[in-house]
């Protein structure tokens, strides 16, 4: 199972898909977490995610920490597959949650009442590449997988 987990493909598309993926979600992480960027931080973030969204207290939890943690861990390449896991499971709660009902396109104009699905289709898509194929080159999943290739 461990050797599943690590897996990965020692190539430099994935390498763009896993490293693209970790550095779009990065900032917005960092906005839930810490409050960076123009972000509210972490307890005003769990505030509006359970009083606005009304989301149960671990649901806003999780969101915090897989958009944080999971995008850290991408960026270095390491437990890939889960990360890209939570991050696809998330995509698909923020699409029914927040976006369907605003239609496919992003808000660009600020003219809609809230932001449409198409940047959570292209996360969605590069954390299932990072899912089926690993890491890539770079990772820490590759250097792991070539210990345990030894072995």
């Amino acid at each position: 199972m461990i050797r599943k987990i690590f897996k990965t493909d020692d190539n430099w598309g994935q390498l763009a898909a896993r490293f693209t993926l970790g550095l779009v979600l990065f900032p917005h992480g960092a906005q839930k977490m810490l409050g960076l960027f123009g972000g509210y931080g972490f307890t005003s973030t769990i505030d509006a995610l359970t009083h606005q969204m009304e989301l149960p207290w671990l649901i806003a939890f999780l969101v915090i920490i897989i958009e944080f943690f999971g995008a850290i861990f991408l960026l270095i390449g390491f437990t890939s597959r889960i990360w890209s896991l939570a991050i696809l499971f998330l995509f698909i709660g923020i699409i029914f949650t927040a976006q369907i009902e605003h239609g496919f396109f992003m808000n660009w104009f600020g003219i809609q009442k809230g932001e449409g699905y198409e940047y959570s289709l292209l996360i969605i898509g590069l954390a299932i590449s990072t899912l089926i194929n690993g890491g890539g080159k770079f990772s820490i999943d590759n250097q792991i997988t070539k210990k345990l290739n030894k072995l």
